[in-house]
């Protein structure tokens, strides 16, 4: 590794750590506000949540996302040092303001104003930040909703009727269908086709399975299971030029000839990987065949079925999100039953489950934001091919790093989340956070990298207005959305001073530099058709946005 490397690992760790503790009030601000757990215990219960995600999320989509906001060409090391070094700046600074902004916003936008003053606009992939910007006012208009769903669910629950009891039993028995046809099993390829192919170089498994994904009307993927082949004394191929490919694509039980049509796709494939291959053999996978069944995509260490099948990466996600559907559902058919002191003990109790489960969200979709920072370094500095070589230390010391910041705590944004928004009791306390959650968990496996400070946000907000709309101190809402548009343009304004753009230009990037430039010397002239326009929009907002002041916000 390069001296530079280092150190651009080093400061994606710091922004790490530096994410955990400005976030911290996301995951303890209830339950600190409400008193069911001092400071100190507080921020020990979400780090140690927080580290947890670290054996739940293994699929790490949101850190892909990450990684191909800017285009794979235009990442270079001095472009990610620049955005980190934004992204620190901007995150310390509403730290220091007490204004809960969005971290990972600040780190995408960092990103993005670098590679803008290295390369141009040019050098933006749109796909997933037009994706993360949408969800910029879609993740706290959702946690608002479903808040205030689950606060109305709570608040009828009290009622000695029968039709609440009905609406628990529905959610309970809605949320398991849904687990249940989002969870993965063992793949049936019974009247699929296997290929095996010659070709003339070696060649690497993952780029195989990606030339063999076809895609059928219906936009529907289906990736292939790619084996090296067997050789002639029955080994596995070490040259990396033999491979069965299995596929589920246009399959039709009891046939036993190949589809002429899946061939032709075949071809198609192999003229993707840009190397010559033939077919040595190809045939129908039979219903009594040994190859029917495929568990490999089931990424749990464990030899019995059932126990790779929970403990999947994937299903475990949304077991545990299921789980936590389970507990509040069953609570809510004793709550009748219960006085109003019985009421508060429990939903005291309950802010404990919500609050780990949102911690584990905020671990798992946070760390990977990191994650795909230090897996883009990598790639840049040549020391992995693709973002499928991240090695495991990477997800390891993200995670470890994002707890440690939480056991740090933020306790100014923790005041502004607790107390400054609405008040916060241990019923609302609950709704909000298993709101959040939920929306986490379901955004990390549409791999969207959401703000979990948006998304805790706009469920506090939607705990209060369900009292009543001027329950909800609206000044300081106003003035927290001002904060998060503005996020990622001075983020980005930022990115772009540290990364330059012009000959001379920034900090970090010196026109086309080895370390910092672009394409043989080409970044000179790209930055400076971009940079300019940013840093001046930016900037602007930049003067507003430190107006946002604790002292505005009482």
């Amino acid at each position: 590794m390069t001296t530079l490397l280092i150190v651009i690992i080093i400061l994606a760790l710091g922004f790490d750590y530096i994410n955990g503790f400005h976030d911290a009030a996301n995951s303890i601000a209830t339950v600190v506000s409400t008193r069911v757990l001092s400071p100190t215990q507080a921020v020990i219960w979400a780090a140690a949540f927080n580290f947890a995600a670290f054996f739940i999320f293994k699929d790490h989509g949101v850190a892909n996302t990450i990684a191909k906001t800017v285009q794979e060409q235009f990442v270079t090391l001095g472009v990610i040092t620049s955005g980190l070094i934004a992204a620190i700046i901007w995150n310390l600074l509403t730290w220091w303001r007490g204004i809960p902004s969005s971290s990972s916003h600040t780190l995408i936008g960092g990103f993005m104003g670098a590679a803008i003053a290295h390369a141009g606009f040019q050098s933006l992939n749109p796909e997933p930040i037009i994706k993360t910007a949408s969800f910029i006012l879609l993740a706290p208009f959702l946690g608002m909703i479903v808040a205030m769903l689950m606060s109305l669910w709570f608040l009828h629950s009290f009622k000695k009727a029968w039709y609440p009891k009905i609406i628990s039993l529905v959610v309970i028995l809605g949320v398991s269908w849904l687990v249940y046809s989002k969870m993965e099993f063992k793949k049936d390829f019974a009247g699929g086709s296997v290929y095996t192919l010659k070709f003339d170089a070696p060649i690497e498994k993952d780029k195989v399975k990606k030339a063999f994904t076809f895609v059928d009307e219906k936009e529907k993927e289906y990736a292939p299971v790619v084996k090296l082949g067997k050789d002639e004394s029955g080994k596995a191929d070490e040259t990396k030029t033999l491979y069965t490919i299995k596929t589920g694509f246009l399959k039709k039980k009891g046939e036993t000839t190949i589809d002429p049509a899946l061939t032709k796709k075949v071809e198609e494939g192999i003229s993707k990987t840009k190397l010559t291959a033939v077919v040595t053999e190809s045939h129908r996978v039979l219903e009594d065949s040994p190859e029917r069944f495929d568990i490999s995509h089931l990424k749990a260490n464990y030899d019995a079925y059932w126990l790779k099948v929970i403990f999947h990466g994937s299903n475990f996600k949304w077991l545990l999100l299921a789980f936590i559907a389970w507990i509040v559902g069953i609570f809510t058919l004793s709550l009748s039953s219960l006085n109003h002191a019985s009421a508060e003990r429990w939903f005291k109790r309950m802010q404990l489950v919500s609050s780990g489960a949102f911690s584990i969200g905020h671990g798992g979709n946070d760390a990977q934001k990191v994650m795909g920072i230090i897996s883009a370094a990598l790639i840049a500095g040549k020391v992995i091919p693709d973002f499928e070589h991240m090695p495991d230390w990477v997800p390891l010391a993200c995670y470890a790093a994002i707890a440690a910041g939480t056991m740090s705590g933020g306790w100014k944004i923790i005041k502004t989340m607790g107390s400054k928004i609405t008040k916060v009791t241990p019923f609302e306390g609950v709704a909000a956070e298993t709101a959040g959650a939920a929306i986490l968990f379901m955004s990390e496996n549409l791999k969207i990298p959401v703000s979990t400070t948006h998304t805790i946000t706009g469920a506090i907000i939607g705990v209060g207005a369900t009292k009543r709309l001027s329950a909800v101190r609206w000044g300081v809402t106003t003035r927290l959305l001002v904060a998060w548009i503005i996020t990622i343009p001075v983020s980005a304004g930022m990115g772009a001073v540290c990364g330059g753009g012009g000959k001379g230009g920034g900090v970090f990037l010196r026109g086309g530099g080895k370390e910092g430039g672009g394409q043989k010397g080409k970044a000179g002239r790209g930055g400076g058709e971009g940079w300019l326009g940013v840093c001046g929009c930016c900037w602007l907002s930049t003067i507003f946005g430190f107006r946002l002041s604790v002292a505005d916000m009482l």
